[in-house]
Formats: structure tokens, sequence, C-alpha cells
């Protein structure tokens, strides 16, 4: 049976006037009904615009999807017209976007965005809508949903603001949600309950999750696999289990060295990842986490590794054993 989304060879470059800048450059994923993904890497290395890109959301131009697909439930979204996917949008497939302050919209109440969708794709009635919405803004922890469906997006905090947008996502069970760091703005307590309100649906709807963030422990806690991003490519992927205890790629090493533990000894200092990013618009031929990577190699230099089997179930874009390099490098 096949997955029910599958992504495969996502492409989508933005034209500049510096040059294409290749955001997504040839990812592939799969996710199973009800199975939670955490798609990780430092800003700029293409985890949004990916999911941009599945919503068919891209500003065109600059932006283009210029080659892959992702199928949902075997239908190809990418090829969809624009009032197909605008039915499918929200109801099969929703995205809980980054930026609070500027994803709703200031003229419409929030109650009104909230309904709009629910009278849209489930057929309900404006008042069934608002006892739906409602509901949704009190799981979701606001108080006093009633009186909060009439406020404008400016009235809201954005923690709240935030807190509606995971609201809106939620609204028509969607079998795939796009978490573009959810708990963006929200105080510890509420991240906690947005995210266990999330998996919990997960798992009562088999909707299948993207959580897109920088925070480790999250994708630690909810994640069933992993995907690490750099430089708008896939450089390490497998289960939360074996990424976080055995990874095979220098930048995951990095990142997870750059995260406190309370389960390890307390050392003077984190260790950073020197460098920057790479210019996606000016890439070099060889492996782009290269001059950063001190497991780099001479032949790091002109080879650009694919994704490639490392162990059972788990996938590596890395000329070195980092395992056997990382263990002798251990006093």
């Amino acid at each position: 049976m096949p997955p029910l989304l599958q992504v495969n060879n996502l492409k989508t470059y933005f034209h500049t006037e510096e040059g294409v800048v290749k955001a997504v450059d040839g990812i592939s994923y799969s996710l199973e009904a009800g199975e939670t993904m955490g798609l990780v890497g430092e800003s700029g290395c293409g985890k949004t615009v990916s999911a941009l890109s599945l919503m068919r959301l891209v500003p065109e131009p600059p932006g283009r999807i210029v080659e892959g697909e992702a199928l949902l439930e075997g239908e190809d979204l990418l090829k969809l017209g624009k009032d197909q996917m605008r039915r499918r949008r929200g109801k099969d497939i929703a995205m809980v976007f980054q930026e609070p302050m500027t994803s709703l919209n200031p003229v419409l109440t929030v109650g009104r965005q909230l309904t709009e969708g629910l009278e849209m794709h489930l057929g309900l009635s404006k008042s069934a809508a608002n006892t739906r919405a409602e509901e949704l803004l009190e799981e979701v922890g606001i108080p006093d949903p009633g009186r909060r469906l009439d406020d404008y997006p400016h009235q809201m905090s954005g923690g709240m603001r935030q807190r509606v947008m995971v609201a809106m996502a939620l609204s028509c069970e969607p079998k795939v949600l796009l978490a573009d760091e959810p708990t963006t703005a929200v105080d510890v307590t509420i991240q906690a309950q947005l995210l266990d309100l999330i998996n919990r649906l997960s798992k009562e709807n088999g909707t299948a999750v993207v959580i897109i963030t920088h925070n480790l422990g999250v994708v630690a806690r909810y994640a069933d696999k992993v995907n690490v991003m750099y430089a708008g490519r896939i450089v390490e992927g497998s289960s939360a289990r074996n990424v976080y205890g055995m990874p095979r790629h220098p930048y995951t090493l990095g990142l997870l060295a750059s995260v406190p533990r309370l389960d390890e000894t307390i050392r003077e200092q984190l260790v950073p990842i020197e460098g920057a990013p790479p210019d996606l618009a000016r890439r070099d031929p060889g492996c782009s986490f290269r001059p950063r990577c001190s497991f780099a190699i001479a032949g790091c230099a002109d080879t650009d590794p694919p994704l490639a089997l490392k162990g059972p179930g788990h996938s590596a874009a890395c000329l070195v054993d980092v395992t056997a390099r990382a263990s002798k490098a251990t006093p």
C-alpha cells in the first residue's frame, strides 16, 4: 500500500538578479497516516519553502517549482489546477504558518477566518461553524473563546494569534498537516499544550504531520522520524531514535553538539558550528557543508555526495564514515 504522502525529487528555484537560488534542490520523503516527521536545519536551508511548495503557495515569480512530485493519496498536488488545489488546501492538506503577525487577515474577525473553512470544506451551517470555531479556540487554550470570536487579529497577542493559526489548520481535520514552527511566540506551557494537541489528533485521526522546527527537543519528543536539511537538500534521514542515537552526517553531529542536554555531565561550553551556510545561488561543485566540516577529505571538494544508505533505514549524504571517525576522536 502506498504512503499517504510521497514527495519525489522536489525542486523549487527562485530566479533573482544574483542568479538562480536553488532553495529546494531535489528532496524526497514519504509519510504514512498517523506518522510525524521532524524537518530540521538552519534558517535558509529550504524547510519552509518545501512546505509552501506542497501547499502551492510559492510566490511566482520569482519562485517556481521546476521538478518533482507531491503525491497525496496517489494524486500529484503539483499538477492540480488552481481551483482543484483550492479545494484540497485546508481540507486535505493544511499548514500552520510561521508568522502569526502577518498570516491572519487583518480586516476579518478571528471567528470568520475560522468558520470560512468549516463552511466551505465541511458544509457546516453558520451556527454549527460558530460552535465548532468556539470549541477549537478552547482546545488551543484561548480563554473566553466565545467572546474572542468577534476579535480582530490586532486585538490579540502574538501568542494568541499563533494559537488561532493552529486552530485554523486543525479545523477541517486534514490528512496532512505542515506545522512550520507551530509554537513561535508562544510561552512554554502553551507550547506543550499545542504540540500535545497536534500529536493527539494525529494519532486519533490518522493525520500525517511534518513539524518544521529548530527545536531538537520537540523533534525528539514528538517525531517518529527525522529529515535533516542543509543547503536545500536532505543530508540525513532515519527514525528519530537512529538520528539522535547514531548520527551519520557531520552537520547532524554539529546540530546535536550545539544543544544543551540534561542527561549529560556539565560541559564548559556548547560547541558551535563554525562558519555560515552557503550562497545557494553560487554553489560549489563539491559538498555544500565542506567549508564548515571537520571530517572533510580531499574528495569532498569536487564530489557532492547523494543521499545513500549508511545502515538499516538510515540514509546520509556523506563520503566519510562519520560514526567511525567520531568514535576514534573520542578520548
